[in-house]
């Protein structure tokens, strides 16, 4: 999960690198966030691509078949 401290320490090792240079356990420490963040970015675009519901408008006559994201309504039309 991505987290605001995480974030924070992300962009806290990414500046320290940039104006004093990082220990080695600072760079290890950087990659294992880093690594982090990007699971929990790999987490959110699978959840996000699996809830994506593909509709046929000519199969519905403009009904919505499965809950609709824009107003969590199944039974109306658009």
């Amino acid at each position: 999960m991505i987290t605001k401290e995480l974030v924070d320490r992300i962009n806290f090792l990414s500046r320290k690198q940039r104006s004093v240079g990082l220990t080695t356990e600072e760079k290890a420490e950087q990659q294992q966030v880093r690594q982090q963040y990007l699971k929990g970015i790999r987490e959110q675009l699978k959840n996000t691509l699996n809830s994506i519901v593909f509709v046929d408008p000519e199969e519905t006559d403009g009904e919505h078949k499965y809950q609709c994201p824009c107003c969590n309504d199944k039974d109306h039309t658009h």
